[in-house]
């Protein structure tokens, strides 16, 4: 049983911590549109989520290191590890929105800075020095943008935190803001490479995998950094000056989210429906509930900053397809883990 359980570990796919960042827009989401219980109660799920998640990542750290290293030194595998980053500061906002408290988010947040700093500049570092790379088609896909996400991830906590902190708080708010434009710049850099892959390389559907939602995922959370810094800006005259820019900036960003979901809604049906790809459980699953959830927690906070009621018709629709999608996958989840260890005893 435990070889069976090292061997689970050793290969752990490195953007498993996108079931904590699911977990965690939902719960927010939740919060946000004022349905009672269930943020609480995915709040601590997701706390029993994210320290199993560390232990299996610390015993594969110890124990596996060069299958690590290889993975995060990759082109493929690497991104995955920018979930680290991201769950931490999705987990952190939600100890903010859901439970109100600033103390253990700011531990958070601080360690998610830790965690962007050493994984942002081994991968771009690993990828750039190689010498043999691979081609575009096979080097790149939508796990990429987990780099863009997992910085917009800690321009939002920081912003939360702000509210927190009696000193240097303008401080916090100009760091949060720089985070903020460099995930713009990451996503504009990298989604054009992928639309690019999209539309002039031979694309088959087999490689059509989940994490492309992040396409949608990583301005959905572009979204809500944008209007967290706007909601938050009476606490720095100089992010008042940068209302009107965040606007459209952020404004920009919810629309090409928006005109992201059909597509990939069609492209799904392409893959799974026409093609009869199997629908079967894969942890790059939740790399696709993650975008609906937080597509559904950005749109309302767009509202509240924009002063635009009428948005909030959206989110309540949306609350309902990310709730399904996250039941669904999570049941999937469930389900292969009870498989697998039946399948062990078996063989025993």
């Amino acid at each position: 049983m435990w070889k069976t359980i090292e061997q689970k570990i050793e290969r752990l796919f490195p953007g498993y911590f996108s079931m904590a960042m699911a977990t965690g827009a939902l719960s927010i989401a939740m919060k946000l549109l004022k349905i009672p219980l269930a943020p609480e109660i995915l709040l601590y799920l997701n706390t029993c989520i994210y320290i199993t998640l560390w232990i299996l990542t610390l015993i594969r750290l110890i124990q596996f290191f060069p299958r690590v290293r290889a993975d995060l030194t990759s082109h493929s595998q690497g991104p995955g590890f920018f979930t680290c980053t991201a769950a931490t500061c999705v987990y952190g906002s939600q100890w903010v929105i859901v439970a109100h408290n600033g103390t253990i988010s700011t531990g958070l947040w601080f360690f998610g800075i830790l965690l962007w700093v050493v994984i942002m500049y081994t991968f771009f570092t690993a990828v750039t020095v190689r010498k043999e790379k691979p081609s575009l088609a096979e080097g790149i896909n939508g796990a990429w943008l987990i780099a863009a996400v997992a910085t917009q991830s800690v321009s939002i906590l920081g912003t939360l935190i702000s509210s927190y902190l009696t000193e240097g708080r303008e401080v916090v708010l100009f760091f949060t803001l720089c985070m903020y434009l460099l995930g713009c710049m990451l996503y504009l850099n990298i989604i054009t490479l992928i639309f690019y892959r999209f539309t002039f390389v031979d694309l088959k559907y087999a490689a059509l995998t989940p994490p492309y939602w992040i396409n949608m995922g990583a301005v959905a959370i572009t979204t809500l950094a944008g209007s967290t810094l706007m909601l938050h800006a009476e606490k720095w005259p100089f992010l008042t000056e940068l209302i009107p820019f965040l606007r459209g900036f952020t404004l920009f960003f919810w629309i090409t989210g928006s005109w992201w979901i059909p597509l990939l809604f069609i492209l799904m049906i392409w893959r799974h429906a026409y093609h009869r790809y199997p629908l079967t459980y894969d942890p790059q699953f939740w790399g696709m509930v993650f975008p609906l959830a937080m597509y559904t927690t950005s749109t309302y906070q767009l509202s509240q900053a924009l002063k635009l009621p009428f948005l909030v018709a959206i989110p309540r629709v949306m609350i309902v397809v990310a709730l399904t999608a996250w039941v669904v996958v999570m049941t999937g989840f469930l389900h292969h883990q009870v498989r697998s260890f039946r399948r062990e005893g078996k063989t025993r």
